[in-house]
């Protein structure tokens, strides 16, 4: 079996890269491990084309377009050469790609084509509290049209992307996404008791200006607490950078706490289990996610988490057993719920190794992939 990618977040050292990118590499290796060719096609981090094998698989970066109002055009059309190509030495049974990644790709009738639900534009239009863009809202239903199947990476996603989209009664399964286990595991580490640890894009949906606001309701209790914030910046549509607003917004209003409030910046992929080995806790206030394999990854190292209680909260968190599920629009709810974890670490712990054993079950890395693989042969037999 030969299976394609679709992405331009394949990671790459010195290149950020988001979620999109870390599944698709944590899922490819493991196919080419079970016996199973894999392929990544997808635009490059700068303007040159570009072929490598990583760890088996073969990444295969294709210079962007720089026709300005076209570049969409010429970008679809150079992945579709470069499938094409591919197909043409060493056939591709199916092509994945994300929502969006099918509207102006030309398909091969011998090629199985399948979108996985990471969360697409209709999805998160409600969580980011905006309107359809109708350009981008035109590429997914015109993407949606050419899927041969689906795969949702929650019951979630799949339910809420429905109330926008229609499947048009294609076949469509709910997988989660793995957890790397050799990566996510529990270390040898001393933890820093008022350590409270969030990472993810720093930007609206992910609940950080919330997080900020809700720091001094922690500070009250626990004096020495320290909020670490990892991850890259999100640019507002006209570039200005929300962490610069949150540093001349929100900062100022908690006086002297707003030292303790630590933006590290973009971290590594293999560099995020180092920073969840030292926190107290690790929080993470989505205002909306997909399935968020940020709270079960460092559930799989033991650390009690502090998750959103809406969308697919409830599918990776049991309130009070397995970790804590907080209004991640309520600054007081997401601080109730952090004191807690740190005035009892006993109980904290006691829920943290509950919450491993059911990340271990769940999220299971070759499990899940053996998923896939199943539903790939299922259909390549429509």
């Amino acid at each position: 079996m030969h299976i394609c990618f679709l992405t331009n977040e394949y990671p790459k050292a010195g290149f950020p890269h988001g979620g999109l990118g870390s599944f698709v590499k944590t899922m490819a290796e493991t196919l080419v491990a079970k016996g199973v060719q894999v392929t990544v096609v997808g635009l490059n981090y700068v303007f040159s084309d570009e072929i490598e094998n990583v760890n088996g698989v073969n990444v295969i970066r294709i210079r962007k377009s720089k026709v300005k109002g076209l570049a969409w055009y010429f970008n679809s059309k150079n992945i579709g050469k470069t499938i094409a190509a591919i197909h043409k030495k060493n056939p591709i049974d199916i092509v994945e790609g994300a929502e969006l990644s099918l509207a102006f790709l030309p398909k091969i009738k011998e090629i199985k084509y399948i979108i996985r639900l990471h969360g697409g534009h209709h999805f998160f239009a409600e969580g980011e509290n905006r309107g359809i863009n109708w350009w981008k809202g035109f590429q997914e239903k015109r993407s949606f049209k050419k899927a041969a199947a689906f795969i949702a990476v929650s019951n979630y996603v799949k339910s809420h992307t429905a109330t926008y989209l229609s499947y048009h009664n294609k076949p469509i399964e709910v997988i989660f996404n793995p957890i790397n286990s050799q990566l996510f595991q529990p270390k040898n580490v001393a933890i820093e008791p008022n350590n409270i640890t969030f990472a993810g894009t720093i930007c609206e949906k992910k609940g950080v200006r919330q997080l900020i606001q809700a720091f001094p309701l922690v500070k009250e209790q626990f004096p020495n607490a320290i909020l670490n914030l990892y991850g890259r910046d999100w640019l507002f549509p006209d570039g200005s950078s929300y962490i610069k607003m949150l540093k001349e917004i929100e900062l100022p209003k908690l006086g002297e706490y707003a030292k303790d409030v630590v933006f590290h910046g973009a971290v590594s992929f293999t560099e995020i289990p180092n920073a969840y080995a030292k926190a107290a806790v690790c929080v993470f206030p989505s205002h909306m996610e997909t399935l968020g394999l940020v709270a079960p990854e460092a559930m799989a190292m033991e650390k009690p988490v502090v998750f959103t209680k809406l969308g697919p909260g409830p599918e990776v968190i049991t309130d009070g057993e397995t970790g804590w599920l907080c209004n991640p629009h309520e600054p007081k709810d997401i601080a109730n719920a952090i004191v807690e974890v740190l005035s009892n670490p006993e109980k904290a712990q006691a829920i943290a190794k509950q919450a491993k054993r059911f990340v271990s079950e769940k999220f299971a890395l070759h499990e899940i992939a053996q998923n896939n693989i199943d539903f790939y042969k299922k259909i390549l037999l429509f």
